[in-house]
């Protein structure tokens, strides 16, 4: 999943960042409007977070000009605005959600994948294939009901898989989803991480098939 974080206020938003991509999410910041609007003009996301209060304009007006545009991603608001005035602006704006500052960290953490979970239909809160298992509420991999040691970006490699089974996807296709802007497109992390997922869930059946041209596709039936 990846995630773009408009705020400001630099430390708040590295240590957000931080905890963000711990928990295996790709995120991409910007400090402004001007830089979230491009962001996302540029670049797929599952959510935003957007702060209102940024140096070259008002997050509000910056989410009526998403929406308008027809830019369905969920938004999470984060403000140190606790007027109800405020938050039924924000809300009638188009947000999705409203998290006042301060905040736990475990609450906004909550509350970004309720907002995933509402987005995604019921029935893919589970993903299978086979033997192999992802519970996508409780972030844990299972493989013949056995939990599987997975890293936090393999997670999240082995979910874009599973919510594509079957599907040619390219090192561009996943790089825009599982990996954040730092990614380096001539680097060969995705192959590598890769590898390392394939050694991790496949035994004696290859599920992850290399795509001559393409990149990667997960699928069954192959020894």
């Amino acid at each position: 999943m990846r995630l773009l974080l408009v705020e400001d206020e630099r430390r708040l938003a590295e240590r957000l960042a931080r905890g963000l991509r711990e928990e295996g999410f790709a995120v991409d910041c910007a400090a402004t409007c001007t830089a979230g609007y491009e962001r996302a003009a540029g670049n797929e996301y599952d959510l935003v977070l957007l702060d209102l209060g940024l140096p070259d304009g008002s997050g509000i007006e910056l989410l009526r000009r998403w929406r308008r545009e027809g830019l369905d991603t969920p938004v999470l608001i984060l403000t140190a605005r606790d007027l109800v005035d405020e938050k039924v602006e924000g809300l009638n704006a188009g947000a999705d959600d409203y998290l006042t500052k301060p905040f736990a960290f475990e609450e906004l953490l909550a509350r970004v994948g309720a907002l995933l979970r509402r987005r995604a239909a019921p029935s893919r809160s589970l993903l299978e294939l086979g033997e192999l298992q992802l519970d996508r509420e409780g972030r844990q991999a299972l493989k013949g009901g056995q939990p599987l040691d997975l890293t936090p970006k393999e997670l999240a490699l082995l979910e874009y898989f599973m919510l594509h089974p079957g599907v040619a996807l390219s090192r561009g296709r996943i790089a825009e989803h599982v990996w954040d802007e730092s990614y380096e497109a001539r680097s060969n992390t995705i192959d590598v991480i890769v590898a390392r997922l394939r050694r991790k869930i496949e035994n004696d059946e290859r599920l992850i098939h290399t795509v001559p041209g393409v990149g990667y596709a997960l699928r069954r039936g192959e020894p």
